[in-house]
């Protein structure tokens, strides 16, 4: 009995051992003949299109013209006719120092340019004095009245007389330079708008101390600025500013006005970099340019800049005019160039690949023997040496059996959708978009693909 029971078990263990086996075998032979597994993409097609390159950069929104006040004496402000925001014409009064030791300056000077002057008139009358008696002693001496010394003495004493009115000139001069000085200190009291704009900052109040600039820089009283005329300074990445040009056109957006667009063009384009970062490794190197906002803006300076400049005309409706202030930021894009009716491709179907490792693959696949193979994988070798990289960007043109050939492509300009495509490819020609991952890793030369649902473009 326990031995029928020991034939049984062994003659279960090998109907098992057989069916693992054979179903081992069934799915071996399917992989072998089920063909490579396709790999799902997204598939686009290359089109005709125009592309407009453009730089995106962010800023603030500030004057084109701005002057900032400074003092050139010190002492207490007195009078301060003006407040933040308010538009001043050319020539008004802005502010007004305590003038009293200035004043007294001045009197102090007059009363010095007279002194001099009265000093001026004694020295001619000693002068003609000095004149007539050498005029005497000459006589004298040629009539053998006088000694000798007594007529050089005489001429000495002249010639003191000479130098002594000269001072008195030079004194007076400088006298009278002392005034100038001191009146001129004194019309600085009065602080007078350089141009007709807007008080945009004011920093300081009525009683407040100011310092003067003879030293060393003064106090900043207050800002003037055009508010007709904005900008917006931007900063620029050292590899984008290479493509901005004076002129170019540009779209500003403004974050108080998300939803409005305003037309600039780029006037200034610094020549030196602002660096940020502490260290070299952490420093970011930007380039400031300027862009004019050529959209009518701030309605009430606008209409005063109209009025001082002496433009005739009729003055536009003010009704969707923007309110700009400065230090409010924005965004900018610059529109460095624009190519029309060319071969393009989402950016995102262009990928870098090492073609020495391409040309090898395909020079083995092309091979039936060892022997010839060897000869192929040679000369594909000393076109590109295994160990020297030859970096290219391709793409994946699609064929009509739906496996994919590496095309070497060369580009031009991109906008941040499309690239433009100069060579390597055809219109019409389908290329895989995507994923990204197959895109720049997994796709090799001669894969099968499928095409799954896309981004329409």
């Amino acid at each position: 009995m326990p031995r029928k029971k020991k034939n049984r078990t062994r003659t279960i263990l090998i109907i098992i051992g057989i069916a693992i086996l054979l179903l081992v075998t069934l799915a071996f032979v399917g992989r072998r003949f089920s063909g490579p597994k396709a790999t799902s993409v997204e598939i686009v097609t290359a089109q005709i299109r125009t592309v407009t390159q453009t730089v995106t950069a962010s800023g603030r929104v500030q004057p084109e013209v701005e002057i900032v006040i400074s003092p050139d004496v010190s002492g207490e402000i007195v009078q301060l006719p003006v407040v933040e925001g308010q538009q001043v014409q050319r020539g008004e009064l802005l502010a007004r120092i305590k003038s009293d030791f200035y004043e007294a300056q001045v009197e102090q000077a007059e009363a010095q340019l007279s002194q001099a002057k009265a000093n001026l008139s004694q020295q001619e009358a000693n002068l003609s004095l000095q004149e007539q008696t050498l005029e005497r002693q000459r006589q004298l001496y040629d009539s053998n009245v006088v000694p000798l010394n007594q007529y050089e003495e005489s001429e000495t004493q002249y010639k003191i007389a000479q130098a002594n009115l000269k001072a008195a000139e030079f004194n007076v001069a400088s006298s009278e330079a002392r005034l100038r000085e001191s009146r001129e200190q004194l019309r600085k009291t009065a602080l007078y708008a350089p141009m007709s704009g807007t008080i945009s900052q004011l920093n300081i109040e009525l009683g407040e101390r100011v310092t003067g600039n003879e030293l060393q820089a003064g106090t900043s009283v207050m800002t003037v600025a055009r508010l007709d005329q904005m900008e917006l300074e931007v900063e620029v990445s050292e590899n984008d500013v290479v493509n901005v040009s004076l002129g170019d056109t540009a779209s500003i957006e403004v974050d108080a006005y998300p939803n409005r667009f305003f037309k600039g063009i780029v006037t200034e384009i610094a020549n030196s970099a602002r660096l940020q970062g502490s260290t070299f490794q952490e420093q970011v190197t930007n380039f400031p340019v300027k862009i004019r906002i050529l959209d009518p803006h701030n309605a009430e300076a606008r209409q005063m800049g109209t009025a001082d400049t002496g433009l005739i005309g009729e003055t536009p409706s003010t009704e969707d005019y923007a309110s700009f202030r400065p230090g409010m930021s924005g965004t900018v894009d610059i529109f460095t160039n624009t190519v029309i009716d060319v071969l393009t491709i989402p950016i995102q179907a262009v990928t870098v690949r090492d073609f020495s490792r391409i040309e090898r693959a395909r020079a083995r696949k092309s091979t039936s023997s060892t022997e010839s193979d060897s000869m192929v994988v040679e000369e594909g070798a000393a076109r590109a040496p295994r160990g020297e990289e030859n970096l290219k960007r391709v793409v994946f043109v699609v064929g009509d059996d739906m496996n994919v050939t590496v095309m070497a492509v060369e580009t031009g300009i991109s906008d941040d959708r499309f690239i433009e495509i100069k060579t390597g490819i055809e219109d019409g020609n389908r290329v895989v978009n995507g994923p990204y991952s197959a895109v720049s890793r997994e796709l090799g030369d001669g894969d099968l693909v499928e095409e799954r649902a896309s981004r329409s473009f």
